[in-house]
């Protein structure tokens, strides 16, 4: 296997790992919150903290590291419309996903302080899951933007 390939593959399941992980977790917390059942909610945020820090953030310093490694390989321009769309797609998903994970260890924690107590979920944390939720929309959407720019790679004169 050439190192293109293996650049290639490893790029692609970067990609495919910012994806999944990111629906996978949207999912769970999503469920879990509908429940109000403080137990599930600081369980399901716990293992959502964790994955967020194994998965999305080893994926999220690959992309780049692989993605520049591959253009290089292959030939392409930094300056390419299409890899400039893509960086600040990706730059932007992560202006989105930096506050998301810090939200998700204060609802996690907050979770947990409630169950602790025996109390229902506080206002703060109902606050903390609009925003969470709210935050997903435009990050996943770029997430899916570069996606098809990988794939399209339009010409694109920015």
């Amino acid at each position: 296997m050439t190192g293109y390939f293996i650049l290639k593959f490893l790029h692609i399941i970067g990609a495919a790992v910012l994806l999944g992980t990111g629906a996978g977790i949207a999912f769970f917390m999503l469920l879990a919150h509908r429940t109000g059942d403080t137990a599930v909610v600081a369980g399901v945020a716990r293992i959502v903290v964790i994955a967020d820090y194994v998965f999305t953030a080893t994926a999220v310093v690959a992309q780049p590291v692989t993605g520049l490694l591959l253009a290089r390989t292959v030939g392409y321009s930094l300056g390419e419309g299409w890899i400039v769309a893509s960086i600040a797609l990706y730059v932007f998903t992560g202006l989105f996903w930096l506050p998301v994970v810090w939200m998700q260890s204060r609802m996690r924690n907050l979770a947990r302080a409630a169950h602790a107590s025996g109390e229902p979920l506080p206002a703060e944390y109902h606050k903390l899951f609009r925003l969470w939720f709210a935050f997903g929309f435009p990050a996943f959407t770029a997430v899916l933007a570069i996606f098809w720019l990988m794939i399209a790679r339009p010409e694109l004169s920015l």
